[in-house]
């Protein structure tokens, strides 16, 4: 298998479904000429042509609604937003038609349409340009919300979205887009709802998404030094999400850390801690802890951003106090 960037494995995704069907096109601001804000769409034109990579004005109303409408009618549309904080311009496209239309029409409209949203912290990008919004889209009905953290998982899922009948919010992580990994060069989809047991263990389960599924390896390869073996799981999908892997997980461990770089309140780590209980609660042997951001806006300060931020050693210190080790 070949090490390639998370950044490579979208281009290829994109170029292999564009082949395999022509009805997928792609569109956002600077998609066409520049390949996008982090290069994912990068020589893709001279390939496929402006026609199916098309540059748009800045305006995310108008370009996730005109996605909306083409995917409705035939086409299958891959938006891309350049950072997920200006997803707030078209939340009334985004929330109230395309998550909402196949349900209002009795089923009879499909809706196959994938929107790529560039989120994170970790670049010093200041408060509107370093948020998560993973867990306000999991709370739309009709949305699908998919979260990878490694380049062979960014393919295969980003595959699975475009060929879904169902819109997809396919969240991708600046600080990702440089990382390696490697992935199959025949071809593969992952589906979702299936969860990865990125690594096994039997002390503690940690629950990570995204770019915290690094920082939950990290911690658990300084666990491993205290002679505690942490289990990480990765969700891959927030919706649908595989409570099943994270249950049978935390009844072999008994204990559960869920590590996320969204808020604590109201994140989406709130819900697994909350289906966790009621699923497996004789199981838990320590209350369910939550390594997350604070309920500020992200500051703009590299020293004041990396603070707020999950670290492995707050994932470390989180372990500990669920393994009642001082």
């Amino acid at each position: 298998m070949a090490k390639i960037k998370y950044s490579i494995a979208i281009r290829d995704a994109l170029a292999e479904e564009m082949r395999r069907d022509s009805m997928v096109f792609i569109m956002g601001e600077d998609v066409a000429r520049f390949g996008g804000v982090f290069g994912c769409t990068l020589d893709l034109p001279e390939e496929f042509g402006y026609g199916r990579i098309r540059n748009t004005p800045i305006s995310e109303a108008a370009f996730v609604g005109a996605g909306l409408g083409a995917s409705i009618t035939g086409a299958r549309a891959v938006v891309e937003l350049q950072y997920v904080d200006f997803i707030l311009c078209a939340m009334d496209q985004l929330v109230n038609q395309t998550a909402k239309i196949h349900y209002m029409s009795g089923g009879k409209v499909i809706v196959p349409y994938t929107i790529r949203v560039q989120q994170g912290c970790g670049r010093g990008n200041g408060a509107q340009h370093a948020q998560n919004f993973e867990s306000m889209f999991a709370n739309v009905p009709g949305l699908k919300v998919v979260c990878p953290s490694t380049p062979f998982d960014a393919k295969g899922l980003l595959k699975t979205a475009i060929r879904d009948s169902n819109p997809v919010v396919f969240c991708e992580h600046k600080m990702l887009y440089a990382t390696r990994g490697e992935v199959p060069e025949e071809e593969y989809t992952i589906p979702f709802g299936v969860a990865d047991i990125k690594r096994t263990g039997k002390d503690v389960t940690v629950v990570a998404t995204s770019f915290m599924v690094g920082k939950a390896l990290e911690a658990a390869t300084l666990l491993e030094k205290e002679g505690l073996d942490a289990e990480v799981i990765d969700p891959r999908t927030i919706m649908p999400l595989d409570l099943d892997t994270i249950a049978n997980s935390v009844k072999k461990t008994g204990r559960l850390v869920i590590v996320h770089e969204t808020n604590e309140f109201c994140g989406f780590g709130a819900e697994i801690a909350f289906e966790v209980q009621d699923a497996v609660f004789k199981y838990l042997d320590a209350p369910i802890a939550r390594v997350c951001t604070a309920q500020v806006p992200m500051p703009y300060a590299r020293k004041l951003e990396n603070a707020n931020v999950p670290t492995p050693e707050r994932i470390v210190a989180a372990a500990r106090k669920v393994l009642y080790i001082k």
